[in-house]
């Protein structure tokens, strides 16, 4: 299954984004988890690694056994970050021997304690190279890239951000998967400002069920995403942990069922290697676009 003809259907498909655990402990967790949120056919699976391509190898091992699990496709995150072209595809090429199907191409955040991003010597600098490069020599690689609804925090404005991402498209990327937002109607400017600009390939929403307050206000902080009054206002009233989850879950509910209602090709959940939130939020919905 190419990672375009995933959103040919009339119902949206759903995807979950994971994360490397640091122990056995924390992969036997996660496989549990992969497997209960099977239940809600998702198409596939994704992984992340840390900063600097720190757990590169770990998340290679766990698309396999989410593979094996589930026999879905699986896609690896890969950024420039800390990387020479020639390391770069080295990676590409074990992953494709392992059997990971696509890859989130990023650029990458600057590593931890900086504030830039600087180019490694003889690495790339921006995520359109890193497209080309996968569509280049690793045709058979399905590509996802990033967008930014309320425009990336290095971003000098909207639409320098969005004349990036088509940059992406135009290189070769088959879908676009957009940071977490909390406001639907963000989106859905985001969303008719690709469309103006000439991006054709499937815009995905990427949602995030939040579970606290604090955890909430933390991730807006660090990817700009706005908080709406009324989520803030409810979360603070709701007072301890459970309350807090069962408001952070239900707007995400609600995220989804207008998403849906509003004819979006698929959904990107990310679950943070946990199953209870998504569980919750995607049990007895319809997935099928009015």
């Amino acid at each position: 299954m190419t990672l375009a003809s995933v959103y040919q259907s009339t119902d949206c498909a759903i995807s979950f984004e994971l994360f490397p655990p640091k122990t056995s402990e924390g992969v036997d967790l996660l496989c549990k988890n992969v497997e209960r949120l099977m239940q809600f056919g998702p198409k596939y699976f994704t992984c992340t690694y840390g900063a600097g391509g720190s757990s590169q190898g770990t998340t290679l091992e766990v698309l396999q056994k989410v593979k094996e699990i589930t026999s879905l496709p699986v896609a690896s995150h890969l950024t420039c970050v800390g990387s020479t072209v020639k390391e770069l595809e080295t990676y590409l090429t074990e992953a494709s021997r392992i059997g990971v199907d696509y890859i989130v191409a990023l650029r990458g955040d600057p590593p931890k304690g900086t504030t830039q991003f600087e180019v490694t010597e003889g690495g790339l600098k921006y995520a359109n190279e890193l497209v080309e490069l996968i569509r280049g020599q690793f045709s058979d690689l399905g590509i996802a890239v990033a967008g930014y609804p309320e425009t990336h925090q290095e971003a000098v404005d909207f639409q320098t951000d969005l004349t990036n991402l088509k940059r992406k498209v135009d290189a070769g990327a088959d879908i676009v998967i957009t940071q977490l937002f909390y406001d639907n109607d963000d989106f859905y400017r985001f969303r008719d400002a690709c469309q103006k600009i000439g991006i054709e390939v499937p815009i995905v929403p990427g949602i995030l069920p939040v579970t606290n307050f604090k955890q909430a206000k933390r991730i807006a902080s660090m990817c700009k995403a706005a908080i709406p009054q009324s989520l803030e206002s409810a979360m603070t009233e709701a007072g301890d942990d459970q309350d807090q989850f069962r408001v952070g879950v239900e707007h995400a509910r609600q995220q989804t069922i207008d998403l849906v209602n509003n004819g979006v090709p698929g959904i990107h959940y990310y679950v943070l290697n946990k199953s209870e939130a998504a569980a919750d939020l995607l049990d007895g919905l319809s997935l099928t676009s009015c």
